[in-house]
């Protein structure tokens, strides 16, 4: 059950709803192409929070469809909620690797961009007895043998492995060289780094930031486009490396709407994206405010489908 007083926490959050205008869908479906507690399910259920606490929509019924990345649950977005403008489906960067890396039948391209919405900023961290002091040291260990520089991550072709595909290619080292070992959750990940069984790891700088500071680890850089508020963490950019890259996610309406369908939702998530629950939210989270709407947002699918592309074939992962 929903705590409005946890969720809302002050008066003044309450009193903002109030002038917040009406969802035009009177019953909101949201798919979560994942199993429940996962990061694309807490944005679903996010918004269903939201959205219920300001009394947007009669109903918001919130669907789980796991497997294969997001791309079972895109297929039957696809197939199923055509002309639907009552629909949206959580997506992300995951789901760009996984479709590139599936060879999945269904993308992104047929589908209709709404916004992106939120990230979680990739970070880069050794060891806390780890010889290497910084990111130079870094660098250096890797240039002078990439095959003896361990990199602890996620799966084979996620987030973590795009970073570490992305640094390789950044610093001029043959991503196929690359030691990477893949870990099927980034519990096991962290503990093999807090262990000292790989040189390196990668992961969301919020799962980062608790371990740092308690001297467990040591964060070397973030691959934000500027350091988080309190962050001590210098940015890779502003360590002569350029890279950005967040674990975003967003939203994408059903295929075949029509422009006023189009339109109606992207004025509407944009309006969720500014409210008051929606920033505490973020704030509880840790989440990052991304947000990015129409078709800029459609031109990032295309811009990233083509950045994740490069990466997985530069790592053997895909073939084009």
């Amino acid at each position: 059950m929903f705590d409005r007083r946890a969720f809302m926490g002050t008066a003044s959050a309450v009193a903002a709803l109030s002038a917040f205008p009406a969802w035009s869908a009177e019953n909101l479906k949201i798919i979560a192409p994942a199993a429940p507690g996962g990061g694309w399910d807490q944005t679903a259920r996010s918004m269903q929070q939201a959205i219920q606490t300001a009394g947007l929509a009669k109903t918001i019924q919130v669907t789980n469809v796991p497997g294969a990345g997001g791309t079972i649950g895109l297929a039957q977005f696809v197939n199923n909620a055509k002309g639907d403008g009552n629909s949206l489906l959580v997506c992300g960067l995951v789901m760009v690797g996984s479709i590139l890396a599936n060879k999945s039948p269904v993308n992104l391209s047929m589908v209709t961009p709404i916004a992106r919405l939120t990230g979680e900023w990739q970070a880069i961290a050794v060891p806390a007895r780890s010889p290497i002091r910084d990111l130079a040291g870094l660098v250096a260990a890797m240039k002078a043998d990439p095959a003896k520089v361990s990199w602890a991550g996620g799966s084979a072709g996620g987030v973590d492995h795009i970073m570490v595909g992305l640094f390789a290619k950044a610093i001029g080292i043959e991503a196929t060289k690359i030691n990477y070992v893949a870990f099927s959750g980034g519990g096991e990940a962290q503990a093999a780094l807090l262990g000292g069984h790989v040189s390196a790891g990668v992961s969301g700088w919020g799962e980062f930031a608790q371990q740092a500071e308690a001297g467990k680890i040591r964060m070397l850089a973030i691959a934000a486009d500027a350091r988080p508020e309190g962050s001590k963490v210098g940015t890779l950019r502003e360590q002569g490396i350029d890279i950005v890259l967040s674990n975003w996610r967003g939203v994408v309406a059903a295929p075949g709407i029509t422009p006023a369908q189009r339109a109606d939702l992207i004025d509407q998530v944009s309006k969720l994206a500014k409210s008051e629950p929606w920033k505490a939210i973020l704030k509880k989270n840790d989440w990052s405010d991304q947000f990015l709407a129409g078709e800029e947002f459609g031109k990032f699918l295309v811009a990233e489908n083509e950045r994740v592309a490069g990466v997985l074939e530069s790592v053997g992962l895909l073939k084009r």
